[in-house]
């Protein structure tokens, strides 16, 4: 794997907005998260060969490079020759074919024998050879979709929104199975998705696009803790974001919920906003750094957590158990200095 990468650089004219799209992955699972209409699929069309840039370079390197797209060399490689699979949303699997035949429909023949049993195995299919689509679930559909584009051993997988149709339950379910299944496969995957537990949970890297244009990207784990911009924060979950008039080096007026804060880094004259996650508030005493008056809140109860909506408009949430009912908000809370995101527009 050390001397794999997959060269991305495109641009392409859209509707709404230029898709302007530069990385380069060289080990595992990547992750471009985003919300509806920025590009996302776009760009996984194009590496598929089923949309086409106006202009760029896509290749992979591995033992030698094959250059999948380049438009000064005039090169296109249709979607067959890329060995590229991909996951569609719907799966698309032919409503006529079983499971095996789904199975086996790109592989060579003298190999069937051989690799369909193999991936029925591997993807827990026993029993189900001569089912159809129809008779499936959806977790089966999404195991034998994932069958079919490992048995012609792709270097690259692409997943669309794998799970954008499903409910809360099959979700979870499925994904620990793709986590599970694509274990050990030792080519590439990029996954689209605009939900953000997705890409934590799935994704080694990370880009996070908006507009057509990559606004962040890293370790998932550093977007996640540090995303620079109020829109990366914004699309990593972060529920509390404010303008700020910068004090001095280490504290700032929120202009939305008019409070004044600490933080720990330094902070740089580019800063517009800040952020806080609504989990990052705790218990504390009136003497403290960054206390917050709870006077006038109002909570909601969810199963696992509290919805507390302070009166200023900040939100916090506070895990608790199904079976607990009651909860005494604290008069005072406190944001730790180290828990205050410094954001730039």
């Amino acid at each position: 794997m050390s001397n794999k990468m997959l060269k991305v650089n495109i641009q392409k004219e859209l509707k709404e907005f230029d898709l302007d799209v530069d990385f380069e992955l060289k080990k595992g699972r990547l992750g471009i998260l985003g919300p509806s209409g920025c590009g996302k699929s776009m760009t996984l069309k194009s590496i598929a060969g089923i949309v086409n840039p106006d202009s760029g370079v896509i290749s992979l390197t591995a033992d030698d490079e094959t250059v999948y797209f380049d438009s000064n060399k005039k090169i296109n490689l249709k979607p067959q020759k890329r060995n590229v699979g991909y996951l569609f949303q719907n799966y698309a699997l032919f409503p006529n074919m079983t499971v095996e035949e789904n199975i086996g429909i790109g592989v060579e023949k003298e190999n069937r024998e051989k690799t369909v049993p193999e991936m029925i195995r591997r993807f827990h299919l026993e029993g189900l050879e001569k089912r159809y689509p129809r008779q499936l679930s959806g977790g089966q559909q999404q195991r034998v979709a994932l069958a079919r584009i490992m048995a012609y051993g792709p270097d690259v997988i692409l997943l669309d929104e794998p799970f954008s149709a499903m409910d809360t339950f099959l979700k979870e379910q499925l994904r620990l199975e793709l986590l599970n299944s694509l274990k050990g496969f030792k080519g590439f995957s990029i996954m689209v998705t605009h939900d953000r537990d997705e890409a934590f949970q799935f994704c080694d890297e990370l880009i996070v696009l908006d507009n057509g244009k990559i606004i962040a990207k890293g370790e998932t784990y550093e977007v996640f803790e540090n995303p620079k911009k109020v829109q990366v924060a914004r699309l990593t979950g972060c529920k509390n974001i404010s303008k700020v008039e910068i004090i001095d080096d280490h504290h700032v007026r929120s202009l939305d919920w008019g409070l004044e804060f600490e933080v720990s880094k330094e902070i740089t004259p580019n800063i517009t906003h800040i952020g806080i996650r609504a989990h990052d508030f705790a218990f504390c005493q009136q003497d403290d750094v960054n206390v917050i008056n709870t006077i006038n809140s109002t909570i909601i109860e969810m199963p696992f957590e509290w919805e507390i909506t302070l009166a200023n408009g900040l939100w916090w949430k506070y895990d608790k158990q199904i079976h607990e009912h009651e909860f005494k908000i604290p008069k005072y809370l406190k944001v730790d200095p180290k828990n205050i995101i410094l954001l730039e527009e």
